[in-house]
């Protein structure tokens, strides 16, 4: 098999199993903090924690990157993340769990960062579309099965823990498989100015880029974070709960690769304000039909299908907008404005639930994913960086 080909089902492979250990975590805790009668507002704080170590540990990350390359940086967090979620079992606290989730997040960060940098690193222009899609549907696809371990809670609270711990350790070792290799070097990266400068660089060439992949984080933390409990307290049982999470992470699945194709053809831009408006009418469309479990999963199913691209195609956008010597810096910001739209999910969506009860959940949904497509309709651009086009920053 050829090298490169080798690295990319590697790369994929270990992060459709953190997706597995991510779809898993957020909708398992949710329901064991409501069935112990945490509130809705606090158990969206704990859910926060993940996306809090993401944040803590973004500014840190691209140096250890140049300097010790992709592979070190890989293996690094998903040592964290496989000893973080063994711990789980030890001491039932939501202070504890707090901490374990907020290291999860840094070590998760470091692994998707690491991963994502290398492959739209090594990817050319025509099958970028392709191969980030690729990335974004092995990811989906652990993150579908995750959720259907929450049942095994009412086996043994501890049991998903030890089975996702053990998925990921098997991933882990794959990993060592792998030659190292380092991202362009034709930029200093050791000062703090120099930091901010390439941080503002990057900001200038691809801020509407990351508002797809914030409006994904907002997506994945508040429907798996937050829904679980809204949909316990309208009458939905904990089985039906768990199958319209995975009903929208099969959708996301099954147009993911079509949707980064189309994009390759017609335009990520152009994609984007399409998934983006029409996934607001599908959430607004499941906010009518919550009795009926049928049609809520059918609307949900095709909100996937929609919007559960928003995150790859935004990488995608991004490395079309962005100079090659700043990928590393673009693909950082990238999984900060995940973060922040992760952290937003819950707080916001805990809050909505608890102030505003008559209101259907999905509103604050609709509402976040039209507000991003005008702004993509109005601000966004068509790419106009070449990847043979670095830039310099000022000493």
């Amino acid at each position: 098999m050829d090298k490169n080909k080798f690295r990319f089902w590697i790369l994929v492979s270990i992060v459709m199993i953190s997706g597995f250990s991510q779809g898993m975590l957020l909708p398992l805790i949710a329901i064991i903090f409501e069935n112990d009668g945490v509130s809705s507002s606090l158990n969206g704080l704990n859910a926060t924690a993940l996306y809090i170590g993401i944040l803590l540990i973004s500014p840190f990350m691209e140096q250890p990157l140049r300097r010790f390359g992709y592979k070190s940086v890989i293996i690094m967090g998903g040592l964290i993340v496989i000893v973080s979620l063994a711990l789980f079992p030890l001491w039932k606290s939501f202070w504890f769990w707090f901490i374990l989730r907020l290291f999860i997040g840094i070590g998760d960060h470091a692994l998707h960062f690491a991963t994502q940098t290398w492959i739209t690193s090594f990817s050319s222009a025509k099958k970028r579309g392709r191969n980030i899609s690729l990335y974004g549907l092995f990811f989906g696809l652990g993150f579908a099965t995750g959720p259907l371990l929450t049942p095994l809670v009412k086996i043994n609270e501890t049991l998903p823990f030890v089975v996702s711990s053990l998925l990921c350790l098997i991933g882990w070792i794959f990993i060592f498989m792998l030659d190292n290799d380092y991202p362009e070097q034709d930029i200093e990266s050791n000062s703090f100015k120099e930091t901010i400068q390439r941080f503002s660089q990057a900001w200038k060439y691809g801020w509407v880029a990351f508002l797809p992949p914030l409006s994904y984080g907002f997506l994945e933390s508040s429907l798996n974070g937050s829904f679980p409990v809204y949909g316990l307290r309208i009458g939905l049982e904990v089985a039906s709960v768990s199958i319209l999470l995975t009903a929208f992470a099969i959708g996301g699945i099954v147009f993911q690769l079509p949707l980064g194709m189309l994009s390759d053809k017609f335009g990520r831009r152009n994609i984007l304000m399409g998934i983006l408006f029409l996934g607001f009418v599908a959430f607004l469309a499941a906010s009518f039909f919550e009795q009926s479990i049928v049609l809520l999963t059918t609307f949900i199913f095709i909100a996937g299908m929609l919007v559960g691209s928003t995150f790859s195609m935004g990488i995608s956008y991004m490395t079309d907008l962005m100079p090659k010597n700043l990928l590393p810096t673009g693909n950082l910001l990238s999984g900060v404005a995940f973060s922040v739209g992760s952290l937003a999910g819950p707080i916001l969506g805990g809050t909505f639930i608890q102030f505003f009860e008559n209101i259907s959940f999905f509103t604050i949904i609709s509402i976040m994913l039209l507000s991003i497509f005008f702004i993509v309709t109005f601000f966004g651009k068509q790419p106009t960086i070449q990847e043979s086009e670095p830039v310099r920053l000022s000493k």
